[in-house]
């Protein structure tokens, strides 16, 4: 059976994004793939600044994800591959999501309209790094129509990584 995915919307973060992604992040289940823990609050700063250039850049990014009432429940979006292992180069597409949220099909609708704008913006695929352990984001890259294509070990914290990749 399919289900209806719900309405989302994606904006470019603003810089009050930044307090309500550390406050959503700070579920340490929503961060078990993650660290464990939320960043502090100034890496939101940094990162939701880095998203608006991303955005004028290139004209994708880590967007803000709401839901149908205009509440911030996470991010969903791309950008370029930050670290110097695993797919450099390439365009990663990614999603965190607060815990209240999950299980209602709002990253696999956020993911779809972030294809959408990555290949309006002249992308031609998208790569998705993720934990071998995080079942529901390997579900949503079967969603995606996203395929294994690396299997990985993380340079850091040595845990078994998996790389989807989709062309667009």
């Amino acid at each position: 059976m399919n289900r209806a995915l719900p309405d989302v919307r994606l904006r470019v973060p603003t810089d009050e994004d930044a307090f309500a992604w550390h406050r959503i992040f700070a579920d340490p289940e929503v961060m078990e793939f993650h660290g464990g823990k939320a960043a502090e609050l100034s890496v939101y700063e940094e990162l939701t600044a880095r998203q608006r250039r991303h955005d004028a850049e290139r004209g994708f990014c880590l967007w803000t994800l709401l839901d149908e009432s205009g509440e911030v429940i996470g991010f969903t979006g791309a950008q370029p591959w930050p670290h110097e292992w695993g797919p450099k180069g390439e365009i990663e597409i990614g999603w965190r999501l607060g815990r209240a949220h999950w299980g209602k099909g709002y990253v696999t609708a956020a993911a779809h309209a972030t294809l959408e704008r990555v290949r309006a913006a002249g992308v031609s695929g998208v790569v998705a790094m993720v934990d071998a352990r995080n079942e529901r984001s390997i579900a949503v890259t079967r969603r995606l129509g996203m395929e294994l294509v690396e299997t990985f070990t993380t340079p850091t914290a040595q845990r078994l990584g998996h790389c989807y990749r989709r062309e667009l």
